[in-house]
């Protein structure tokens, strides 16, 4: 098994620690691979996630946005999963819970199931007070320019 001791970077990198959890929760690899999905980057700031869920019906699943954490999940109706004589089953109809972790400041823009796939799109949306700013050296604004006329009339 190939494991990466993140402990020398635990030393010298405070606030980290949740980014190395995640990681080494991912190299255990024990999740379930059902259902199949994709990520796809569509921007700077825009993501797409796209599960294959044949058979499913937009009231079967359910999508759950928290922060820094999506849930999908899937669940037949148990009428739906009765009805008809099978002689092969290949399409899997089982539950589901797919969980995927967001960077800060993810949310899903919409959802929309087509053709026997659901498509999540994410937007990254950094709020104003989080964008970098500028910094003057000195820490004072610059101060305006006032004509000779124009400081006598302010005074």
């Amino acid at each position: 098994m190939n494991r990466f001791d993140f402990a020398p970077y635990r030393r010298s990198m405070v606030g980290f620690d949740r980014l190395f959890d995640l990681l080494e929760k991912q190299a255990q690899g024990s999740e379930d691979k059902y259902p199949p999905f994709n990520i796809e980057r569509r921007g700077d700031d825009a993501y797409r996630i796209t599960l294959a869920v044949a058979g499913f019906k937009p009231g079967e699943i359910d999508i759950t946005a928290q922060q820094n954490l999506l849930v999908v999940q899937g669940r037949k109706d148990a009428e739906t999963a009765a009805s008809g004589q099978f002689l092969h089953v290949g399409i899997a109809q089982r539950a589901f819970e797919r969980r995927f972790e967001l960077a800060d400041y993810v949310r899903v823009g919409a959802a929309d199931l087509e053709d026997g796939l659901l498509v999540i799109d994410l937007v990254r949306e950094v709020p104003e007070a989080m964008k970098p700013k500028k910094i003057t050296i000195g820490g004072q604004k610059p101060l305006s320019v006032v004509e000779n006329g124009a400081a006598d009339k302010a005074a």
